[in-house]
């Protein structure tokens, strides 16, 4: 690598091509940073003593296809600023063709801007322009270049910046521009090709400062370190596809990375958003320079983007995925986590029909759903469905998910039947952050004549001013306050209108005979109002309970066979045990002698049974626990799941511990305890052992 002070325009002249490569962000300098550069220009050409202005740095490296007289560079750090001041040199040419100026003998002309700044003249074809875009960027650049028509995409960026130097050239001398040009002073960073690792050195020089995104840190470390035949590959045939998917949206393609790692590395917690590239780079940065491993990295990348973007952008999906992707994409930000392993099922394992998918959709729209109308803690739901996604497994997909969905901790599960009618029937859903969509669904849900409710607003038929007219207080009765209080946001009291404003406070008999009232209402919603001659407790309760039961069967409950159950929870164990060495658990060389006596008898009694290796003692499982060892200082304690009052103990060594608060180091409430002081202890306490093995194999 070899850096050094040079004036801007030594870089530039000459017969040499700067490209910008295909890893890089597009041209995105602002008026803002034009105007800057402008009033730098002016500055140090008028400076007396003709100091120079530093511009910052270029940093390139040859492409290798260089020739005799001809050198080709990729531009790693720096396109911003040459691309601005190729805008700005184009627009003096131009300023000076366009109005025949003339200046000194050795000032600017356009044919002498041309050649030592913008093009090679002795060279044509793909060598005849100096700096080289990306895409678009270089359509426009070449078309304001050569003179010709703009491209069909244009790049605004590139023709707004040149028409800006352009008005400023009016009021400017192109002399004194021209000057201040060959003032600018940079850092020449060529770097040596095979020997400077291109990518590390971008890092640090864009370490601070450079706005870059995760998407363009990540494109830059997979294709940066590649020659530019194979940067030009890659990208066209997968980079640019994933880019298309999420164009618009950065935050949109860090979420996806994320999620992708996740998934791929079965991660813990959720990477910062900051983050995001640096945890790409731990987990596939062996992948190095390799085209095959990089062929198959960004072919499942663009897979799994595509499954992300159906979901999280309602990208292309088959039809019948399109519903129940939007109504789960609406309820709840839901990391794509799951729904990109449920893709990844259907589409390459092919053990998930689109039928199933649909149904794997909707049970978790049920759980999300079930939950909110509950009032249940939304935090942590990233991890909660990070974990689902990680127990799909790819021979059973949607029975792994219901089991997933069965086991969730009490404080993340699936209410039931009982809890979500409960909440429907009596707790507040007004200002649920669902109610519209609760209200939405059960207006259209199994319709073949849906409603469009887009411009509907939610009525209370029962009005919410504490000042309620006299008809509604008569009709409430006597305890009206407490009738309006408690029943006001109840879903039985709520439906949905187009009218919301005509309604008003009006009394219920006004509100079903007005114009557009209930009595000539189509939303099927207001059936049973318009039905009735009364609004009371007793009818929002009758239609809460109604409505209730049509909520149950759109928002179906979770049912799983109690067997599968059990059997993910065994296999779960069985892993757990196998990454736990008993031989870590801590213990005197007299407690581990007696407690390797103690496994080869557990050993006879029962080979399959689960040995769990726990902090400070051992486990057994068979599925379910029914002994723990805890090491002491020259003996061993067992802690039995047994019922003292039933134990069989011929020797007399049983203790009841159901009544004690605790026993040191262990982990299990027990009912039977004993001291294992001898082998002969152990042969005594073997059977105690088979009879608490043979409650839990049961």
């Amino acid at each position: 690598m070899k850096a050094i002070d040079r004036p801007f325009t030594k870089i530039i002249n000459g017969t040499t091509q700067f490209v910008i490569p295909v890893f890089q962000r597009d041209y995105s300098w602002t008026e803002g940073h034009c105007e800057q550069l402008w009033k730098d220009v002016l500055r140090i050409a008028s400076d007396p003593a003709g100091r120079g202005h530093f511009l910052g740095s270029f940093v390139y490296v040859s492409t290798g296809d260089s020739s005799a007289g001809f050198t080709r560079w990729l531009l790693i750090d720096g396109q911003q600023r040459l691309t601005t001041l190729t805008l700005l040199i184009m627009a003096l040419r131009d300023h000076i063709e366009d109005n025949g100026w003339t200046g000194s003998e050795n000032g600017p002309t356009g044919k002498r801007l041309d050649a030592y700044f913008l093009k090679n003249v002795q060279e044509e074809g793909e060598r005849l322009h100096k700096l080289v875009l990306r895409r678009h960027d270089q359509a426009t650049l070449r078309a304001l270049l050569d003179h010709a028509e703009p491209p069909a995409t244009l790049s605004e960026r590139i023709r707004d910046n040149y028409d800006f130097f352009r008005e400023r050239l009016h009021e400017a001398d192109p002399e004194a521009v021209y000057q201040g040009i060959g003032r600018l002073v940079v850092v020449d960073v060529t770097l040596d090709r095979g020997i400077d690792d291109p990518q590390l050195i971008f890092e640090s020089l864009n370490s601070t400062g450079l706005d870059l995104s995760q998407s363009d840190l990540i494109r830059n470390f997979i294709l940066m370190r590649l020659p530019e035949r194979e940067q030009t590959r890659l990208y066209e045939t997968y980079w640019s596809k994933i880019e298309n998917l999420f164009r618009g949206s950065e935050r949109m393609f860090d979420a996806f990375v994320r999620d992708y790692i996740a998934l791929r590395t079965q991660a813990s917690k959720q990477e910062k958003a900051d983050e995001i590239y640096f945890a790409f780079r731990r987990e596939f940065g062996s992948i190095g320079s390799d085209p095959a491993r990089l062929d198959g990295l960004l072919q499942e990348l663009l897979r799994f983007a595509r499954y992300h973007a159906a979901f999280s952008i309602a990208a292309d999906a088959p039809s019948e995925l399109r519903d129940p992707l939007a109504r789960l994409r609406r309820l709840v930000d839901v990391p794509a986590t799951l729904v990109m392993r449920l893709f990844e099922c259907q589409d390459v394992h092919r053990t998930l029909s689109i039928g199933q998918f649909a149904e794997a959709l909707c049970l978790i729209e049920s759980y999300v759903f079930r939950r909110a109308i509950c009032g249940e803690q939304t935090r942590g739901y990233w991890q909660v469905f990070a974990n689902l996604a990680y127990r799909v497994s790819n021979d059973r997909p949607l029975e792994s998910l219901q089991v997933g969905l069965a086991r969730l901790a009490d404080s993340y599960k699936f209410p039931d039947d009982d809890e979500f009618r409960k909440a429907l029937e009596e707790r507040d859903i007004y200002h649920k952050r669902v109610c519209f969509d609760l209200l939405d669904r059960l207006e259209n849900h199994g319709s073949k004549e849906t409603s469009d409710t887009s411009k509907y607003s939610i009525e209370h038929i029962m009005p919410q001013n504490e000042k309620l007219p006299a008809e509604w207080r008569q009709m409430l009765g006597e305890g009206w306050q407490e009738v309006q209080r408690e029943w006001l946001h109840r879903l039985g009291n709520l439906t949905l209108t187009g009218y919301n404003s005509t309604y008003s406070d009006r009394p219920f008999d006004e509100k079903k005979t007005i114009p557009g009232g209930f009595a000539e209402s189509s939303v099927r919603l207001n059936k049973y109002v318009r039905e009735q001659t009364a609004w009371t407790s007793r009818e929002m309760k009758v239609r809460g309970e109604e409505l209730a039961s049509r909520a149950l069967g759109i928002w179906a409950g979770l049912v799983v066979e109690k067997k599968l159950i059990d059997e993910a929870n065994e296999a779960e164990m069985r892993e757990r045990a196998q990454r736990r060495d008993v031989g870590k658990v801590p213990m005197t060389a007299t407690a581990r002698q007696l407690f390797e006596v103690l496994r080869e008898g557990i050993r006879t009694l029962d080979s399959d049974v689960i040995e769990m290796a726990e902090q400070r003692s051992v486990s057994y499982h068979g599925p379910a626990f029914f002994l723990e060892v805890l090491p002491r200082k020259n003996r061993i304690g067992l802690l039995l799941s047994l019922d003292f009052n039933e134990v069989e103990d011929k020797s007399g060594i049983a203790q009841d511990a159901s009544q004690w608060k605790f026993i040191v180091n262990a982990l299990y409430e027990g009912g039977v305890y004993l001291d294992v002081d001898t082998e002969a202890d152990v042969d005594k306490a073997l059977p105690l052992i088979h009879q608490a093995r043979e409650i839990a194999r049961t």
